[in-house]
């Protein structure tokens, strides 16, 4: 996948011994980093010696740095890898001084706790080798791209998980995937990103290693290269910020976007909206531990704040991730926001009718927020093989979008990898990305096989309770003081009724109609003696996909049948007869 990665990951072969496997990240990542800097930093490091000498003044330093040199972080240390193995006895301290040489923006290295590590190497006397290592690798942005930059990072991570055996909910998004999920992305503003001197903003709440963000940077200044894109992050993970952070310095982008922190509980950019949003949230990840800090902004920021809509199981906290980025979309009057999320199927329709994750669909489908939901091709994920989702949510929709879903199964455009990536055996091809593409473009024109447009209401349905008298010892119904019959809880019985029955169009308000109309077609016919508690009837909302795209297949003749299970039979029988000879 990424030789750079690779090689990167032979150098933490020499820590075997000393480290155990799940502790090279400690120390190999932010040597890699480092390095990475040190390189891109080198060609004007006595312009940058000569300044500092010149400027006590920090503000002042930074400014004169910036004109000299272009870049927003700068490093004043005598040290560099150039002169580091130099001093054997001085080693670990001059790369400590080193370290807190950076210009402040470069808080990278705290995450790491690596003076820590530095004292540690150098006990187990590996520093002057690894240092040796690291120093024979040219990691400049002239020799090493962006992107391979990038995949090798996500490359070392994933060995890392690996060899530490973790098999958290945090899936790495693949490139091929991101790529999708770009172009889906920026699909409907495509020729507003032409314009001259455009300027945008791009929001990713799980920034990871800043993966997706450099991505869609990249697809942007392709399609007009006059274009800004301001880049903003949040990540949790210290080792994932951190790379992610030094990847946005190293590319000049005003580092102090990213932020270090738990979204759901502490959204670093409270109050702000974006043109794009993006997120590859963690699945099945439960959210006991701040549920608490959850629930009281919940309750505290009134119907409009970004969990109002209702709250998921605790068991799994994507949806919570969802309703954050459909809070972060630049209001309409601004000029309105599009999402980009990847998710597993459970969202789509997990929950009963008034349930947390039922009122969030709700609330999404009701307010015409949802665009677009593309099913993925399963074994994508290096981690994980399950079935995955794109939701593409806009709050501006084309006119010709607005009330519509579209549906798009994408599940069949893949291209088998000449090489499983863990579970990833299948990856998506430009031709394959084009084809997606193309059905979302096409919508109502596209093939149906593939893509269908859904009226936002076809989602919805009414759980209604049906129930049938007590009965007393003779049989007679059982009654109140009102001489109403009392329901016989033990048969007592619920039924699903979409707002489509009979083909209606009215949505949520035919409820009476529809219902009645249902009650009397499917459960009156049976059960002449039930009735509707209307005073029980819920209100629900499900995205079915794979029923949408379901096709019958025609079981096999039973003569078929019966005759392969005869050659089967007489196939055991003939391998008995061996064993008894």
């Amino acid at each position: 996948m990424s030789t750079l990665g690779s090689f990167i990951w032979s150098i933490a072969d020499q820590l075997r011994g000393p480290y155990r496997p799940n502790q090279y990240g400690n120390v190999i990542l932010p040597l890699t980093i480092l390095r990475r800097l040190d390189c891109i930093l080198e060609p004007d490091r006595e312009t940058v010696r000569a300044l500092a000498a010149e400027y006590d003044n920090p503000n002042r330093l930074k400014i004169e740095i910036k004109k000299a040199t272009g870049r927003p972080f700068y490093n004043t240390s005598n040290y560099s890898f150039a002169n580091l193995l130099a001093d054997a006895d001085g080693l670990a301290d001059n790369l400590a001084d080193y370290i807190d040489r950076f210009s402040p923006d470069v808080d990278v290295f705290e995450y790491f706790d690596f003076k820590k590590e530095i004292l540690a190497l150098e006990k187990a006397e590996l520093l002057r080798e690894v240092i040796t290592s690291f120093k024979a690798i040219d990691l400049h942005p002239g020799k090493v791209s962006n992107a391979d930059m990038g995949d090798a990072f996500e490359y070392i991570i994933r060995k890392f998980n690996e060899a530490a055996n973790e098999t958290s909910g945090d899936h790495y998004t693949p490139r091929d995937a991101i790529r999708l999920l770009v172009d889906l992305l920026f699909a409907e503003k495509d020729v507003d990103l032409t314009e001259a001197g455009i300027v945008r903003t791009l929001y990713d709440p799980t920034a990871g290693t800043g993966g997706m963000l450099a991505l869609a940077e990249e697809h942007l200044l392709a399609q007009n290269p006059d274009a800004k894109l301001s880049l903003y992050g949040q990540e949790y993970n210290p080792q994932s910020y951190a790379i992610c952070k030094s990847d946005l310095l190293a590319k000049g982008h005003d580092a102090t976007n990213i932020a270090f922190g738990n979204t759901l509980t502490d959204d670093a950019f409270k109050g702000r909206q974006f043109d794009f949003c993006m997120s590859n949230p963690p699945y099945g990840v439960d959210w006991k531990q701040y549920a608490k800090t959850v629930t009281n902004e919940r309750d505290s920021a009134g119907p409009y704040g970004r969990f109002a809509p209702g709250l998921p199981a605790t068991s799994d906290g994507q949806m919570l991730f969802l309703l954050h980025l459909a809070h972060k979309m630049r209001a309409p009057e601004d000029g309105g926001g599009r999402v980009g999320i990847v998710m597993n199927g459970s969202p789509l329709f997990n929950g009963a009718a008034e349930s947390g994750p039922s009122n969030i669909r709700k609330w999404l489908l009701e307010n015409d927020l949802v665009d677009t939901i593309v099913a993925l091709p399963t074994n994508m994920f290096f981690n994980t093989g399950i079935a995955t989702y794109i939701w593409i949510l806009d709050n501006t929709k084309h006119p010709d979008r607005k009330g519509l879903v579209q549906l798009i199964d994408g599940s069949s455009f893949w291209t088998k990898m000449r090489k499983n990536l863990g579970s990833k055996g299948r990856e998506i091809s430009d031709a394959d990305r084009a084809e997606v593409v193309k059905l979302y473009a096409d919508f109502t024109a596209a093939d149906p096989d593939y893509s269908k447009a859904l009226r936002n209401d076809e989602f919805g349905y009414w759980t209604i309770t049906v129930e049938r008298p007590l009965l007393d010892h003779d049989g007679k119904p059982i009654v109140d003081r009102k001489g109403k019959p009392k329901p016989d809880p033990k048969k007592r019985d619920t039924e699903n009724v979409p707002f489509t029955h009979g083909g209606s169009t009215a949505g949520a308000a035919g409820k009476v109609e529809v219902i009645q109309a249902y009650f009397d077609a499917e459960v009156k016919p049976h059960v002449p003696d039930a009735w509707i508690d209307w005073a029980k009837v819920k209100t629900g909302y499900e995205i079915p996909f794979t029923r949408h795209f379901y096709k019958y297949v025609l079981p096999r003749p039973l003569a078929e049948i019966d005759a392969d299970l005869e050659k089967q039979v007489a196939k055991i029988l003939d391998l008995l007869r061996e064993v008894e000879q």
